[in-house]
């Protein structure tokens, strides 16, 4: 169930994000458009229906609308998980938006939950982002949250894996797939992934 995005517009703009003198600016822009660009293989299984609505294109011909047949929400990990939401949300304007609040507490770095808000859609898809899949604690924690809160149907996008996270994920939720833009090499003594792309959270919103 693991998906490896590998694309060479998304390697080069990852390439981008890793370089330490890139700005938050140029961060947050370019993990927005790596969101979108990983929508594309994300979704890429998902059913179109006819609305009961009709276009006519610029020939004359009528056509029947067509919307996608699945409710979806996308669900941020805050905070970082935000920045790549955006990008998503923008590929699929009609989503709905719930989001989780965990922290890691540095000295244990396990994951500590502060907030859950979902919308109340039943049996959606759920898409849960976040740019760092490191120890896997954080991604696993929230999985767990919306299995309690009834949602079953999850895809877990991030930006950046290490293979403990990755092991974590699919050995604790093995149906629950998995999408990455790239695989790292492994995890310092900090809990941070190498090569990695530092704090995700710090260089998207400037609070380094």
């Amino acid at each position: 169930m693991l998906h490896v995005v590998n694309h060479p517009l998304i390697t080069m703009k990852l390439n981008f994000m890793r370089d330490v003198n890139t700005t938050s600016k140029d961060f947050r822009t370019l993990l927005d458009e790596i969101s979108s660009l990983m929508t594309y293989e994300v979704f890429k299984d998902l059913k179109l229906k006819p609305t009961d609505k009709k276009i006519t294109t610029p020939t004359g011909a009528i056509i029947d609308k067509m919307d996608i047949d699945e409710d979806i929400v996308i669900v941020p990990i805050l905070r970082a998980g935000i920045g790549m939401s955006n990008g998503v949300v923008n590929m699929l304007p009609t989503a709905k938006i719930g989001h989780i609040g965990l922290y890691r507490d540095e000295k244990t770095l396990q994951p500590v939950e502060y907030f859950c808000k979902m919308p109340k859609v039943p049996n959606p898809l759920v898409v849960l982002c976040d740019p760092m899949l490191a120890t896997g604690g954080s991604a696993c924690d929230a999985i767990k949250i919306l299995h309690k809160k009834g949602f079953n149907n999850i895809r877990l996008l991030c930006l950046v894996g290490a293979p403990e996270g990755i092991k974590k994920v699919t050995t604790e939720y093995p149906e629950v797939e998995l999408y990455l833009a790239a695989v790292d090499e492994r995890l310092n003594e900090k809990g941070y992934i190498l090569p990695g792309l530092g704090d995700a959270g710090d260089r998207i919103f400037g609070t380094l």
